[in-house]
């Protein structure tokens, strides 16, 4: 896979004087939950802060006295190229502990990769460090594999061995790639339910695994856990509050990250990801959170979201976050059969029309000048269709692409915070894809907390008119509960819709197998998950062939 992106020079993570007095300043702040600007400038800063140097660094951890597993929140992998892979791990032996019971010293940390996950053939080792200032979070960029290769990979700190995690390389850049199989996950709040949609994915053969957003809600998550009504044990209250501060979203990361089945996914596939709006505050837009507040105060707020992501997620450095500003969208390929544009709609979107409520279309939704990428990802979009030469184009991102209609009568309301309510966006997007000659489009979508599958069409208020691609959305991991296989509104979405083609209430994700002659697509969807233990099934299956966009029955 080839990653595109601007190269941070390292001037830019240098260590400021100030970071100390900031970092000892940011605490008083945030117990108190009030932030003047001068305080919001604090904290602002205070995220932004790298580890130190020389006489100033945190002092090291004798590992022999790390007494308790530190490798509670499992190992990770994610987006991988020809000759390397990203490497993760945080150390917390106190998972809970606002320090994960490692104080503020930096540990020594050995990783291996091997052809086998028995580790006869250790073909790549190294130390990295875990940091305190990033949460004792390794990111780790392997290089020098081989590509199109599968490794195992496992971290040592003192006498304790990290669960071994399995991961792959894509193939050289340019190769020939007969197919790849890949799957789609979104919005797994914690507190709905369990995540045995993960249990299931963690038994598939697939190469790669697109996590579309909401990785974690910012919502409260009571002592019982929510609807898994836990018996056997009680969460702390530290859970029981919206997330605002660095210190709240490291710890909510924690509580996703033990869970077992969660783990099992990361540790048997690598994970490229994209955020949406939970991981930081629900339906904000660019600088502006969802009640309107001062953008000040938000964009503290947004800077340790941001912070706490990229210590929890397996990104590259070139993913870090300059206080509330973080370049997630990027470019991976497998060979020549596919490019994959992964996108960051919340990042800079304009501010959702009509307070963000349905509404039909109308002249403050269609103003030209509105944006759900940018113009900057909106040119990097477009000039990255036209230098590619893959035969499929698919495009992770968040929300629902396609016309979504919510009534039969007209007009009908539509999501504002969709690209429905961004159509002057959408239409520049579909005429850089027509410009460009991409042939073979495919859009993968979270978000909706249900499966949909929609042909794009080149004017969806026609349903002759020409198709130009397909839309998958994966439905939730978790978000929703159990759901129901026809939701209320179903007979009102497929009559007002006739380009959506399947459309199920239930949990799941989706598997998709793209070749050389077609792509194969399919929902996989669970019995239920409020309660642990259910079971996995192919409720439809699609396919759309190389130069001929559409959905047809498999």
């Amino acid at each position: 896979m080839a990653l595109t992106g601007r190269q941070r020079p390292p001037s830019e993570h240098a260590f400021s004087p100030h970071d100390a007095v900031l970092r000892s300043a940011a605490p008083h702040v945030a117990r108190r939950r009030f932030l003047t600007v001068t305080a919001a400038a604090a904290l602002l800063a205070f995220s932004t802060n790298r580890p130190a140097r020389g006489a100033t660094a945190a002092r090291e951890l004798d590992a022999a006295r790390i007494t308790d597993d530190p490798f509670t929140l499992g190992v990770a992998s994610g987006d991988p190229l020809p000759d390397s892979v990203l490497l993760w791990t945080r150390l917390a032996p106190q998972p809970f502990a606002e320090d994960g019971g490692l104080g503020q010293q930096r540990v020594v940390v050995y990783w291996e990769v091997a052809l086998d996950e028995w580790f006869g053939f250790v073909e790549h080792r190294g130390v990295a460090t875990a940091h305190p200032e990033y949460a004792h979070s390794v990111h780790v960029d392997v290089k020098g594999l081989m590509p199109d290769s599968e490794y195992y990979y496992r971290f040592r700190v003192g006498a304790w061995i990290s669960p071994t995690g399995r991961t792959r390389t894509a193939p050289a850049a340019g190769s020939d790639a007969d197919g790849m199989r890949l799957a789609a996950v979104a919005c797994q709040a914690y507190q709905d339910g369990y995540y045995t949609a993960y249990r299931h994915l963690a038994q598939e053969d697939v190469d790669v695994v697109f996590h579309l957003g909401d990785y974690l809600y910012e919502y409260a998550v009571d002592s019982a856990g929510g609807a898994r009504r836990y018996t056997d044990r009680k969460l702390p209250d530290v859970f029981n509050r919206e997330t605002t501060t660095l210190a709240d979203y490291r710890l909510r990361y924690a509580l996703y990250k033990t869970d077992p089945d969660l783990q099992a996914a990361h540790a048997r596939h690598p994970f490229v990801v994209t955020w949406d709006d939970h991981e930081t505050e629900n339906n904000y837009a660019g600088a502006v959170d969802e009640k309107g507040g001062p953008q000040d105060q938000f964009l503290v707020r947004r800077a340790a979201a941001y912070r706490a992501y990229w210590e929890n997620q397996p990104l590259r450095a070139e993913q870090l976050p300059q206080g509330p500003d973080a370049r997630l969208y990027r470019r991976l390929a497998w060979g020549s059969l596919a490019q994959f544009d992964i996108l960051d709609t919340r990042q800079y979107r304009s501010d959702q029309a009509y307070n963000d409520r349905p509404h039909a279309p109308g002249a403050e939704s269609d103003d030209p000048a509105r944006t759900l990428t940018g113009d900057a990802q909106e040119r990097w979009l477009l000039d990255g269709w036209r230098s590619s030469g893959a035969l499929w184009k698919v495009m992770p991102q968040q929300v629902c692409f396609s016309q979504r209609k919510f009534d039969l009568a007209e007009p009908a309301r539509v999501s504002m915070d969709a690209w429905d309510g961004y159509r002057a966006s959408r239409a520049r997007v579909m005429a850089g894809a027509k410009a460009a000659g991409v042939a073979n489009w495919m859009v993968l979508t979270g978000d909706v907390h249900v499966g949909y599958a929609f042909d794009i069409k080149e004017n969806f208020d026609d349903p002759a008119s020409k198709t130009v691609g397909t839309e998958f959305t994966c439905t939730s991991i978790a978000s929703g509960g159990d759901g129901t296989e026809k939701p209320s509104d179903w007979e009102t979405y497929m009559k007002a819709n006739p380009h959506m083609k399947y459309f199920d209430g239930r949990r799941g994700y989706v598997r998709v197998e793209l070749g050389e002659e077609n792509a194969q697509v399919d929902f996989r969807t669970v019995s239920g998950i409020t309660k642990p233990g259910g079971t996995i099934s192919t409720t439809a299956s699609f396919v759309t062939e190389v130069g001929s966009p559409g959905l047809k029955s498999a």
